[in-house]
């Protein structure tokens, strides 16, 4: 039975390509019957083959019972996204990105008694140039102060989002980190009381290089060679996410648990 009192969030990590649309399903499928949740994100932006995402593609993860899909430096990989990002009314592509940019940085939603706010943003250490994600959030924060807000970190380097977690703790009720794939073990309340985790990990193949397929990856390693990365369709299906539930009144987590799971062909 859902409680009144809390907000449950299931937090997806990166769903990468077809595997990972599959893993998404079948462990969404699985939560269902045991677990009930108030918001269901993920991010999508490897979800199409590996790159960015197409509106089929979104419009099948929006079957899926996903609410709202976060994203990164690769939502614009498909040449159709920049003109038709407006028809992915659930897709957010980071905030940071200077002004004039398609599409939106964070998206609201309202329940009976309180707003929830989900925003996204890039970090800049060995990622693509963008503005400030946190002078960007403390823009966002400063016209929403009353909101409840959900934060995706997309971004490469550990120490950006630890200093991200940290540079909004109290003011984000939770900042997700996403983009490396690999699900980490410092999930925890900050000080000031958000939660906090570097990276929920990926939905794919979990016989493969953070998603790829292993011989093209192998190429780029033993022989520096340029190869093309495909995403690997074949093996068993990993899901990776975070469970949270927020005190409506406080705006804190008080519970939170990773999800691992592991489905055979």
């Amino acid at each position: 039975m859902r409680n009144n009192k809390t907000l449950d969030v299931l937090f997806i990590g990166d769903i990468v390509g077809r595997s990972g649309r599959r893993s998404a399903s079948l462990a969404l499928k699985e939560l269902k019957d045991t677990a009930s949740f108030d918001l269901v994100i993920a991010n999508v932006e490897n979800s199409a083959s590996g790159f960015g995402i197409t509106l089929n593609v979104y419009r099948e993860l929006r079957k899926l019972g996903i609410d709202f899909m976060t994203s990164g430096n690769h939502i614009w990989d498909k040449k159709d996204t920049e003109k038709e990002i407006e028809k992915y009314e659930n897709v957010i592509r980071p905030a940071n990105y200077p002004d004039g940019v398609p599409g939106v940085g964070f998206k609201t939603v309202e329940f009976e008694d309180i707003r929830v706010c989900i925003s996204n943003f890039m970090g800049r250490v060995f990622m693509p140039v963008s503005d400030c994600p946190f002078r960007s959030f403390d823009r966002l924060y400063e016209k929403q102060p009353d909101a409840l807000h959900l934060v995706d970190f997309h971004g490469e380097a550990t120490s950006e989002k630890m200093a991200f977690g940290l540079y909004t703790d109290s003011r984000a009720a939770a900042v997700c980190g996403t983009h490396t794939h690999v699900q980490t073990n410092d999930d925890r309340m900050l000080p000031k009381g958000s939660f906090y985790i570097s990276d929920v990990g990926m939905c794919g193949s979990a016989d493969s290089v953070i998603g790829t397929n292993y011989d093209r990856a192998m190429k780029r390693f033993l022989y520096s060679m340029p190869a093309k990365f495909d995403v690997e369709k074949k093996g068993t299906l990993l899901f990776n996410a975070v469970n949270f539930s927020i005190d409506k009144r406080t705006k804190k987590v008080v519970h939170f648990e990773k999800i691992k799971k592991y489905y055979g062909e």
